[in-house]
């Protein structure tokens, strides 16, 4: 099903131009454009400016489109990828295939370059009024929510059917893992959906029932809610070969923030190597510093006890990636919240065992597969570590066999399940 004309916001995917890896909302924002630009019908970007909306026809946006992921590394098989085999090698993964040249990548010189030409071409291109009546805009980032006047031009177009997709409440209700000031930001960008939006898609139930509580707690009115489970991209798969690290891996994906409780996973490998000298299991952390983590840092760079067994990597590729958890022992996945938790879905569908804290977004996504604990419980996450480490180890056997026959969302499903929705409660599709 398609719609006579759509407008994806490409605002945030502007900002990426001088980044050389993605974030998960990034694969979201890319994963919509690629979508719905190559559709048949008018096709439009939207860039917010200060100087209002600027619409860039369908070969300007994809354009910019293919700028931003050709910046990033995602195409990259494993063994080219040079941060991935740099990670090979610390793990004891004999990759067989020798490097090869890469293709070349902007360097940041480069992105800076392009991202300014970007600019200028957005700042010269159409504003609201080129689009269609009726035209269908979807925002999937949070990215400008926060200045509401970035949006008044949605009061003179009310033909056109605003959608967002939400992606979680976490800045209002746990506003101490967020930077200063977050929560009420996030408050004025809640209020900024409830104010235009025709429809919300969000992440997860568990989302969308926290979103519509919030709208109702401040007298807001409700919203028709999709929930599209987000897609695991067909890389993350069974192991095509054998891929086996020289000793026990567990893997935790995500920003190292707080939230994502890496603190506690950093203690227990102290107490792991304390118990366990030479053989104690490898933890690998795959994502970029964020913020307010000094604690984890001052462990990551000053704590010799777990100096030879935690390894850090950001900037890997998704088939690197891909590689890291075909061969891995298990996916920790102890954080204190999430809107919905794409690793536990891309480790799941590698075939690889998953240790997850006991949240409700967690039961929902893998309540038949993974082992969930407290994240408080240090014990029983140690005791878990310690466990599927051992050779034959059971409960590695009994995680493994709880995959038999699992699918994971993808973006196919995920998208027919979002234009049925929408066609079902916004003007605007074909028959």
């Amino acid at each position: 099903m398609t719609f006579r004309a759509v407008a994806v916001d490409l605002t945030r995917l502007v900002t990426r131009l001088r980044h050389a890896s993605p974030s998960g909302i990034d694969r979201v924002d890319l994963a919509y454009a690629r979508h719905f630009l190559g559709q048949n019908g008018d096709r439009f970007g939207i860039v917010s400016t200060g100087l209002g909306p600027r619409v860039l026809d369908r070969a300007q946006a994809l354009g910019i489109v293919e700028a931003v992921a050709a910046g990033w590394v995602e195409d990259l098989d494993a063994t080219r990828d040079p941060v991935y085999r740099r990670l090979a090698a610390i793990l004891g993964d004999g990759l067989d295939t020798p490097a090869t040249a890469l293709p070349p990548r902007p360097d940041a010189f480069t992105r800076r370059r392009i991202q300014a030409e970007t600019t200028i071409r957005i700042l010269r291109a159409r504003r609201s009024d080129a689009l269609p009546p009726g035209t269908v805009y979807i925002h999937t980032s949070h990215l400008r929510l926060d200045k509401p006047q970035r949006f008044d031009w949605l009061y003179d177009r009310c033909d056109v059917q605003p959608v967002f997709f939400v992606h979680d409440l976490i800045p209002i209700e746990y506003p101490e893992y967020g930077r200063p000031g977050e929560a009420g930001r996030h408050r004025v960008r809640m209020q900024t959906v409830a104010a235009h939006a025709a429809h919300v898609i969000v992440n997860s139930a568990d989302v969308g029932a926290r979103f519509t509580r919030h709208l109702a707690a401040r007298g807001l009115g409700a919203k028709p809610v999709t929930v599209a489970l987000l897609g695991a991209e067909g890389v993350f798969g069974p192991a095509q070969e054998v891929v086996r690290f020289a000793r026990p891996t567990f893997v935790v994906c995500g920003t190292i923030e707080p939230r994502k409780n890496h603190l506690t996973l950093l203690n227990l490998w102290r107490d792991l190597a304390e118990r366990h000298g030479p053989e104690t299991p490898r933890l690998v952390l795959v994502g970029r510093r964020g913020w307010e983590a000094e604690n984890i840092i001052d462990m990551l760079e000053r704590c010799p006890a777990i100096r030879e067994h935690v390894t850090e990597v950001s900037g890997l590729s998704t088939h690197g990636l891909a590689r890291l958890l075909q061969g891995a022992t298990a996916l920790l996945m102890p954080s204190f919240a999430e809107g919905y938790g794409l690793p536990v879905v891309e480790a799941a569908a590698s075939g690889l065992p998953v240790v997850a804290s006991d949240l409700a977004v967690h039961r929902e996504i893998s309540e038949r597969f993974a082992h969930l604990l407290d994240p408080l419980d240090g014990s029983g996450w140690r005791a878990a570590i310690e466990d599927l480490s051992r050779p034959g180890s059971p409960m590695r056997a009994d995680l493994k066999r709880r995959l038999d026959g699992y699918v994971p969302p993808g973006w196919a499903t995920h998208f027919a399940g979002v234009e049925q929705a929408l066609a079902d409660s916004i003007c605007g599709p074909d028959a």
